[in-house]
């Protein structure tokens, strides 16, 4: 049998567009496995470059703070100069500066080409959702496609730590790092064959004040969230926050002038693409909170090595793999806005059963309460993004990309930041000092669970045993706070999804507009064009 396509309708991807995929799902798993394998070599890299506590901070903070500062310039710039130029460009720099940072010969050189390539990591990012976006055209097809690339990044994140502790196994820190060569040559060689190309030939010149605003806004809010999480709110991470905050306005302000503006905010007025921005942020602050939270009780209070703990950690991966895979076919009888809501409703579940954790024999709730949230959040990171480039004009496609990015980069910042605060507080206001400790080491012990453990170890026989049931209790009762916190978000979250998104159909659509800019595909040079420059 047969079947008639609508005239009109939007073309089916072919075998090379899904060829296209498995290039893009490459490097997208690479960036979430270099963002959380690094954790495990530390402690070997250290041996080798004996950084100071200052340098280790950096060498784990700079590559972070370099991706959220550039997302939304790479995102434009993608736009102007061409979405594939930009990911083969950031890809030969990313291959070329992971042999540099694996092969580095002291603490100083590893902190600059982990900068350098955060820089080429964040033209990864918004490339390939966005060339996702022009080589699926079908909606229901895009929705399973973006399923897809929110999958690998989702199990990168937990593959991380398995994956870096077999390679420290058998080899030197540096291995690590090279993961990332491989995968950038294949990407490399494959991606003139099977990836189309797109720009925005209106797009005009990148306006280089724009960009430094951005980056002067972004940084320091990343950098003050990251402070505030680290050592609570002192002068300098609030200074910073405010500094960033007043930037970002100027920021605003400066692109409502501009005839090619950096970000172009007029995508705000989308109700759809707004609601979307919100509902991913939020999800991340859910979830870069319990995740700082459920990691130190895997470590802190079960004792697990690093490895050990990502191996827990591999369940509520696969589960958020299965539910956004799922989330594109679900959409087809009803509307996103309700398998949002209801997969946040599932969240709110999960976050629940952290509250009754308990320090002694409370793995079993603990990573229970873990799959069943990330069960429910799969969900919001498939239809979520895919509703976000979505709304956008396909000319607009990377700009689109790098705000979705960089909502989940701030999201998952103020969450460790906000709820870490917090967390920290309930153990500070929890913890007793057993009698027998000096001054000193009591101090210690009440200002957070990791000087606890520290000074436990130092300590001999009953008293050091004391401390560190007292610690793990205390840090329990964070846990279990941070638990109704996050169900309280999740909560909210799914209502605002299912209002604010109850008029969206399966499968987004682009927003208002993006018919005009519709692209068309040139067979012979593989190619993209926006449709007014045929």
């Amino acid at each position: 049998m047969s079947t008639t396509v609508p005239k009109g309708a939007p073309p089916k991807a072919t075998a090379r567009e899904w060829a296209g995929l498995c290039v893009l799902a490459l490097p997208t798993l690479l960036l979430a496995l270099d963002q959380s394998v690094l954790f495990l070599a530390l402690p070997h890299l250290a041996e080798s470059l004996n950084p100071t506590g200052t340098q280790t901070l950096w060498i784990m903070d700079i590559y972070g703070f370099m991706i959220a500062g550039f997302l939304v310039t790479m995102g434009t710039l993608g736009d102007r100069i061409g979405r594939r130029k930009l990911l083969m460009i950031g890809a030969l720099v990313v291959g070329i500066t992971s042999l540099m940072a694996a092969f580095s010969t002291s603490a100083e050189m590893l902190i600059v080409t982990r900068a350098l390539l955060g820089i080429a990591a964040a033209t990864l990012m918004p490339s390939t959702l966005a060339l996702i976006s022009n080589m699926f055209q079908d909606e229901h097809q895009r929705g399973r496609a973006i399923a897809v690339w929110a999958s690998c990044f989702m199990g990168g994140t937990a593959l991380g730590p398995v994956i870096g502790g077999v390679m420290l196994e058998y080899w030197w820190w540096g291995s690590v790092f090279l993961l990332g060569v491989p995968v950038m040559v294949i990407l490399l060689v494959a991606a003139p064959f099977v990836l189309p190309e797109y720009r925005d030939p209106a797009g005009g010149r990148i306006d280089l004040v724009s960009v430094v605003l951005s980056l002067a806004a972004i940084l320091p809010m990343i950098y003050g969230l990251k402070e505030v999480a680290r050592s609570g709110w002192e002068l300098v991470p609030a200074l910073a926050i405010v500094v960033g905050l007043a930037v970002g306005a100027l920021f605003v302000k400066r692109q409502g002038t501009l005839e090619h503006p950096l970000m172009d905010i007029s995508l705000f007025k989308r109700g759809a693409f707004t609601a979307s921005l919100l509902v991913l942020m939020f999800a991340m602050v859910t979830m870069g909170g319990s995740y700082l939270f459920i990691s130190g009780y895997l470590q802190m209070v079960e004792g697990l090595s690093p490895f050990q703990a990502g191996m827990w950690m591999v369940p509520s991966a696969l589960v958020s793999i299965v539910a956004a895979t799922l989330a594109p076919t679900l959409t087809k009888r009803l509307p996103m806005g309700v398998v949002i809501g209801f997969g946040l409703g599932v969240t709110t579940i999960g976050y629940l059963l952290l509250a009754f954790v308990n320090p002694a024999g409370g793995l079993p709730l603990l990573i229970a309460g873990f799959v069943i949230a990330f069960l429910g959040t799969g969900p919001i990171g498939a239809l979520g993004t895919n509703l976000v480039v979505s709304s956008a004009p396909p000319e607009k496609g990377g700009s689109a990309a790098s705000l979705s990015e960089t909502s989940g980069e701030f999201g998952i910042a103020f969450g460790v930041a906000a709820l870490g605060s917090l967390g920290g507080a309930i153990y500070q206001s929890k913890i007793t000092t057993p009698d027998g400790l000096s001054e000193a080491s009591a101090d210690t012990v009440r200002n957070s669970v990791e000087g606890a453990i520290a000074e436990a170890d130092k300590l001999q026989g009953a008293l050091g045993d004391q401390v560190l049931e007292a610690a793990r209790d205390a840090f329990t009762s964070g846990l279990n706070t941070v638990g109704i916190v996050c169900a309280a978000l999740a909560a909210i979250t799914a209502v605002l999804a299912t209002t604010a998104l109850r008029k969206v159909d399966g499968g987004g659509g682009h927003g208002g507009g993006a018919e005009e800019a519709a692209p068309e595909q040139d067979a012979a040079e593989g190619t993209l064009q926006p449709a007014q420059d045929r």
